[in-house]
């Protein structure tokens, strides 16, 4: 077997008696017994249920504690189940969550599950299987196997996304999101009511200058839709027909391919469900400053959401009504804009592109076709073919003229329009004003197609390379009505911005490379959207009294298929062909009584539920609110000892790196709208964020490159020594990454626990390395964390009889202050999560007492804070030492025991003494020892005294506390 799966049986610490002789010792076994009971206990006693201010689970004695809500980054319940790496961080919290109840707090720590999503589409297709059905058993699977692990979680609030009373929550919450807009002089959502009255009562402007009542009423709501921060766009999305369903960017792989199934993916307009996140970008990136989460994550929100400040400039363009309009942050380089670029998803495209070429056009800016429009069209049929990745890192440029022109505002000049691929549609406005001299993308385009290059910085002396891209004065930089040139970056950039405002050719702008969210997804197995579509093709929203809107039961799950090179085709989602469901008569209470609409057939994606959760956990069985007000201000309200800068939220919240930016940004944008609108009292859903570490595994893999299973593959030592490995007479290489099923190197937490116990298994977990550190697994090395359980449980109970082998004895000085100084680190390392940390020190304490106690007992005043001190990493043998030590109640509320100050302090201090720099001897003197004192002891010692030989020492330095050095 690989070396790092190897089943390894529990070794003997003392002797050669085994289990037979020892009936009473702890192995798995007993340890299963202990396990099986005391869960069953807590979960009979509601151990772990936390009290709320309000409400059926109020506290009735009223005594709650100061509160702490903890949360993880809920799972996705797979079919395959938990592997050891998945509880790293449940099991951490929940070390946590038992220390600070041990020590007075009321913690709120629960589990839900994730459930929506593609995998179980995916097997539904296959299987013909409802998705709930395979859905709710993996819920139950996940359940078991984190109830077996010994999770201390409020079982009543557990909630699935895909509980149909959780996601009429979801759709309710949406429908927030959809009847708002936001008002950019208040920064802040509003009800979509106030903004129809300020259209009604004259304080706001039409598009077109006219009165509202002159307008029709769908005209009135166009204008209204297209405020909302839900609402319905032409965007350009990952249309993949062989799957029939759009894909998120990160569904394509880098050669344009889908990754489930390798079929083509275009990019293409379709109308898709948007969410307005734009809107909240300066609140998103200033409240950063606000949360307490690590410093790598907050430069990640800020890159994706990618603040910048710059200038909206128009061009004119020849024989189009509307100008192409660029944002740029180097509005001072205009002047060197000798062409422009298109994204070929730009709407314009199809406007500006003339009937034939322009006299003399340069064969390379056709791509060898007759007319504009074949060169157009066969460009943008190749472009939708390619990935966003292979566009942006492509450096070999391709593109083709429009045969339009456009003008530059400031020096009139006519410059070329193209249509290229190295332009996305989802950045800036899509398209570029192209200044070779400054931006090497541009110089390499401008110089496959023998386009000018006007330099408008002047670069340092000495420069001699293509573009360049650094600060200097302006030149090349003038006209008739102003001059840039000789000005520094800055005041270009200010100048020129003025000028082209006051000539309304443009305007400056802070721009973002956020997106409006992509809400839509051409599948069945998703949160239904709130909203029906009339007999005008607008969009109307449920009323509350109308959800939840449940999902129809339906014979085919997959989406319709087509050819996967026919990029033209439309998607039908798997909705659409429940025909009796779509087709709706509805009164929506509009007075005209019963009226034909069309249910919306897409569904929201699996960020929808994921970013309101920690919210229901709450009060997951109030029917009347998706939470109470009163509730929720307890949990997540801002806290006025925290400071005014207080966003509120969840306390701590654990999870992988992997969501730094879509989940945590998502999130915070729903949180954002419902607290604008009253419905929360925090800012924030999340006020401190914790990133874990993962669980590495060594993989193997076949001459073939494929992963083999890991636990088949054996070691092999060659003549010379050298150590290789083989499966099935192959021999195969070893690699190392993060566990998971697709490298066939997973060790499951079922495992762990059939063959040491639960207890085990978590100790060995926290005990490998820092929470936030990635750290190997290596299974022979579990038996470590086995053998300290075992050596307290022989300390305490005695393995022949089972009876308690605890004295009321009181114990020598030593172990007393070996005692308090491990109570003390134990409570700074559990506040920290440095859980390794703490385990040392416990282990340190009990091989002290085995050596000291050995064949007496342990002192009762001793074995019980030892006990306590376990109970967070160690909860179910904890309980059972502490049943035995005479105690009926659970210890899961505490006490914790607390250090006295006086045996912190040490009576005597080691020095280690330096002669010339090397060690050489220790000398031992009392902890108040003064400076002669030590230097004296130093000098008396019997290696440093024959080492002197008699001699006076050049220099004696003493450091207090720390060491001495001798110089010779």
């Amino acid at each position: 077997m690989s070396t790092d799966t190897t089943a390894v049986a529990p070794e003997r610490a003392d002797g050669p008696a085994d289990d037979a002789e020892l009936p009473y010792r702890y192995n798995a076994v007993l340890a299963a017994q202990i396990e099986d009971r005391w869960q069953e206990r807590w979960e009979r006693e509601g151990t772990f249920h936390a009290p709320n201010p309000s409400g059926p689970w109020a506290d009735p004695s009223g005594a709650a504690g100061d509160k702490v809500y903890l949360l993880d980054m809920f799972p996705y319940p797979s079919g395959s189940g938990l592997h050891v790496g998945h509880p790293l961080g449940f099991i951490g919290t929940d070390v946590l969550g038992r220390y600070l109840r041990m020590t007075g707090r009321t913690v709120l720590h629960a589990m839900g599950f994730d459930a929506f999503g593609l995998p179980a589409e995916q097997y539904a297709v296959q299987t013909g299987t409802h998705p709930r059905k395979t859905t709710e058993e993996n819920i139950q699977r996940y359940k078991a196997q984190l109830r077996r692990l010994g999770l201390g979680h409020d079982e009543r609030r557990s909630v699935a996304t895909t509980d149909v009373e959780f996601y009429r929550w979801t759709q309710w919450i949406f429908l927030q999101i959809y009847n708002s807009w936001y008002d950019e002089e208040q920064r802040k959502a509003r009800p979509i009511a106030e903004l129809e009255a300020e259209f009604a009562g004259g304080r706001r402007r039409t598009p077109d200058g006219r009165g509202w009542n002159e307008l029709t009423s769908v005209e009135q709501r166009r204008i209204v839709d297209s405020h909302r921060l839900a609402y319905i766009s032409e965007a350009p999305v990952n249309w993949c027909p062989g799957l029939g369903t759009v894909l998120a960017n990160e569904e394509v792989t880098a050669d344009g391919r889908s990754e489930r199934g390798n079929f083509p993916v275009f990019r293409r307009n379709l109308k898709q469900w948007m969410m307005r996140i734009t809107a909240y970008a300066d609140r998103l990136a200033a409240d950063l400053d606000r949360l307490d989460w690590p410093d790598s994550v907050k430069a990640m929100q800020r890159n994706w959401i990618g603040r910048s400040e710059g200038a909206q400039v128009r061009f004119p363009v020849s024989g189009a009504d509307t100008p192409i309009e660029v944002f740029t942050t180097r509005p001072d380089t205009l002047f060197g804009a000798t062409y422009m670029v298109l994204a070929p998803e730009h709407p314009l495209v199809g406007e500006i592109v003339p009937d034939a070429w322009p006299a003399n056009v340069d064969a390379r800016w056709t791509g060898g076709a007759a007319t504009p429009g074949e060169a157009v069209a066969g460009y943008r049929s190749a472009a939708a073919r390619k990935s966003e990745l292979d566009r942006q890192e492509n450096r070999e440029k391709t593109g083709v003229f429009t045969g339009a022109y456009a003008t530059n505002p400031v020096n009139g000049q006519a410059i070329p329009v193209f249509v290229a691929d190295y332009v996305l549609m989802g950045y800036g406005t899509g398209a570029i004003m192209a200044v070779p001299a400054q931006d090497q993308r541009d110089w390499d385009f401008a110089t496959a197609f023998g386009l000018p290059i006007v330099r408008t910085v002047q670069p340092s002396e000495g420069w001699d390379g293509e573009a360049y891209t650094g600060d200097g004065p302006a030149i090349n930089s003038a006209n008739d009505e102003i001059s840039l040139n000789g000005l520094g970056v800055a005041e270009a950039k200010r100048a020129i911005t003025e000028w082209l405002a006051a000539r309304s050719a443009g305007s400056p702008v802070v721009q973002y490379k956020l997106r409006d969210w992509l809400f839509s997804r051409q599948r069945y197995w998703g949160e239904p959207f709130p909203i029906v579509w009339d007999e005008d093709g607008l969009p109307v929203p449920l009323p509350d009294d109308q959800l939840p809107v449940e999902l129809p039961e339906i014979d085919d799950y997959s989406p319709k298929t087509y050819d996967p090179d026919d990029a033209d085709t439309e998607p039908e989602p798997p909705l659409s062909r429940a025909s009796e469901w779509v087709e709706a008569e509805l009164d929506l209470g509009t007075g005209r009584g019963p009226q034909h609409y069309r249910r919306e057939t897409n569904t929201m994606p699996q960020w929808a539920g994921s970013c309101w959760y920690y919210i229901r956990y709450l009060d997951p069985e109030n029917s009347e609110r998706f939470v109470d007000s009163e509730v929720e201000q307890y949990w997540l309200g801002k806290d006025p000892s925290r400071g005014p800068s207080d966003p509120g939220g969840v306390d701590l919240y654990v999870g992988g790196v992997e969501h730094a930016v879509l989940h945590l940004l998502y999130a915070r944008f729903w949180h954002k709208v419902l607290y604008d609108l009253g419905q929360v009292s925090s800012e924030e859903p999340f006020r401190r964020l914790f990133n874990q570490g993962y669980i590495q595994a060594f993989a193997y893999t076949d001459a073939r490159g494929a992963y083999v299973p890991a636990e088949e593959v054996v070691e092999v030592t060659a003549a010379d020594g050298s150590v290789g490995y083989s499966w099935k007479d192959q021999t195969v290489r070893r690699e190392y990454g993060k566990m998971g099923k697709s490298l066939r190197n997973v060790v499951t937490p079922d495992e762990m626990c059939e063959r040491y116990g639960a207890d085990t298994f978590r100790l060995y977990e926290m005990s490998t390395g820092p929470m936030d550190v990635s750290r190997p697994w290596s299974t022979r090395d579990v038996v470590g964390s086995q053998r300290f359980l075992q050596r307290v449980w022989r300390n305490l109970v005695d393995e022949r009889t089972g009876e308690l082998r605890v004295t009321e004895e009181e114990p020598d000085e030593t172990t007393v202050r070996l005692l308090h100084r491990a109570i003390s680190g134990v409570h700074v390392d559990f506040a920290a999560l440095h859980y390794n940390t703490a385990a040392a020190k416990l282990i340190e304490l009990n091989n002290h007492l085995t050596k000291a106690y050995v064949g007496t007992g342990v002192p009762r005043s001793v074995a019980e804070p030892l006990v306590l001190m376990m109970a967070p990493l160690t909860p179910h043998v904890a309980e059972e030492l502490w049943s035995r030590l005479g105690h009926e109640g659970s210890l899961a509320h505490g006490p914790f025991p607390l250090a006295d100050e006086r045996y912190l302090v040490a009576d005597s201090v080691e020095y280690p003494i330096q002669v010339n720099g090397k060690v050489r001897s220790r000398v031992t003197v009392p902890a108040d020892a003064d400076t002669d004192t030590v230097k004296a002891a130093a000098l008396a010692d019997e290696k440093v005294a024959a080492m002197l030989g008699g001699q006076e020492p050049r220099k004696v330095i003493v450091v207090p506390g720390r060491l001495v050095n001798v110089v010779l």
